[in-house]
């Protein structure tokens, strides 16, 4: 029988193996930038397998490149009061959360990945990374931090990495640290007062350029579709409803907005909203609907303009197909969205419309779609780097599978 510190294997194949963890408690935000990431990596370098960790429940509704697969662990759900619970299992939530940790530790120990990318949160939703971390940063498998270009207002952000260690384990675990997006727009750890050796580890990759899906999407398209129109797309949906409403309000208290509009709602969209809003949509000539796209690339290079809430991966796609776009910020609970839009309408990027500071009325909704086509498209301001962010971190994947020593030096033995 072998004993436990016989050599691995020598059947490994010889492309690098990449883990990622996707951090998505609500929404579709991580995951699909885990999934872009992903396939670019595996388009790339056709040897290269990666596995994604994630608990969302769409996670199957996606498709993924040749050498990308998923394991979907049990999810956790957000609540209206920012608390947690188990999304299908009848357990608590700390038992959940104890078996979210040990199957990825066991998914670390048995992939034995050269690189480890891990999603938006140092220790994973209530810490439960930190064993594969502790174990694979033994292995010698190289880790890093993802995150997008804006994580929460300064105020906000640095009390709540302090409640969960995650500073200590960013500074303690990561070989680098991503930051998908340029430092001139924003630099979300600036508050955060990293040692200069952390900071050093940083790479600003640019945004994530958005490709269309090489197959159609399934839906038929509304017959609106055929003539130019506006896209209200809100993501996953579960945040949407103010900005879905208030785009239907216009367009009840003004008949003359020229463009006609498709909202398309999420997958997480509450029921009786989508009622309510079904049957005023249906008495608006000008207006259509949509359940939910999972290739909502092709309707967006379709739209003339888009209007959206502007969460991380609705920015990259309207940068990537060049769309007018108007940005409707949510401010609760966190301010990333109104951030990201503020910048990105200080360099003439998008146009946003808020209700922070001003009431939300039909006119001002009304004046913002009526404006948006005689808007300048992106592409009209040239900000270099922009959308290199998959280009990055390919060559910083390809140079930290390079020094990963995890599971690898067995096999060159072998082959000796």
């Amino acid at each position: 029988m072998a004993s436990h510190h016989t050599k691995a294997p020598s059947g490994r194949s010889s492309g690098t193996r990449v883990l990622i963890y996707s951090h998505d408690t609500f929404g579709l935000g991580h995951l699909r930038r885990s999934r872009a990431i992903a396939n670019a990596l595996v388009e790339k370098e056709p040897e290269t397998s990666v596995v994604i960790i994630s608990g969302s429940p769409v996670i199957g509704n996606f498709e993924f490149g040749s050498g990308v697969d998923y394991i979907r662990i049990p999810g956790v759900t957000k609540l209206p009061d920012g608390d947690y619970r188990c999304l299908n299992l009848n357990m608590s939530l700390d038992e959940a959360v104890r078996l979210r940790q040990s199957l990825i530790l066991q998914a670390a120990k048995s992939f034995q990945p050269d690189v480890f990318i891990v999603d938006k949160e140092p220790t994973g939703f209530r810490g439960e990374v930190v064993p594969a971390l502790d174990y694979l940063q033994e292995a010698g498998c190289r880790l890093v931090l993802g995150i997008r270009d804006v994580m929460d207002e300064p105020a906000l952000l640095v009390p709540e990495w302090e409640r969960k260690d995650a500073k200590d384990a960013l500074i303690r675990y990561y070989d680098e640290i991503w930051v998908y997006g340029l430092k001139d727009v924003y630099q979300p750890l600036a508050a955060l007062g990293l040692p200069p050796e952390v900071e050093k580890r940083i790479t600003y990759t640019g945004y994530l350029r958005r490709e269309v899906p090489p197959t159609p999407s399934l839906n038929r398209y509304p017959k609106i579709t055929k003539q130019p129109f506006i896209l209200v797309t809100t993501g996953g949906g579960g945040d949407g409803d103010d900005l879905i409403d208030w785009v239907i309000s216009a367009y009840e208290a003004d008949p003359a907005i020229e463009m006609p509009a498709l909202v398309v709602f999420g997958p997480f969209i509450d029921r009786d909203k989508r009622r309510f809003f079904v049957e005023r949509i249906a008495r608006q000539p000008k207006l259509d609907v949509l359940s939910f796209d999972n290739k909502i690339e092709h309707l967006m290079q379709k739209a003339e303009a888009v209007v959206a809430m502007g969460g991380y991966n609705t920015f990259c796609e309207v940068l990537s197909f060049d769309k007018r776009t108007l940005i409707v910020p949510r401010t609760r609970p966190r301010l990333e969205q109104y951030i990201r839009a503020v910048e990105a309408e200080r360099l003439g990027l998008v146009r946003m419309l808020s209700d922070y500071e001003e009431p939300r009325t039909p006119e001002r909704m009304a004046e913002a779609l009526r404006g948006l086509s005689s808007q300048p498209r992106p592409s009209e301001v040239v900000i270099p780097g922009l959308l290199d962010g998959l280009d990055r971190v390919q060559e910083r994947l390809k140079a930290l599978a390079e020094t990963a020593t995890t599971f690898a030096a067995p096999y060159h033995q072998a082959a000796e």
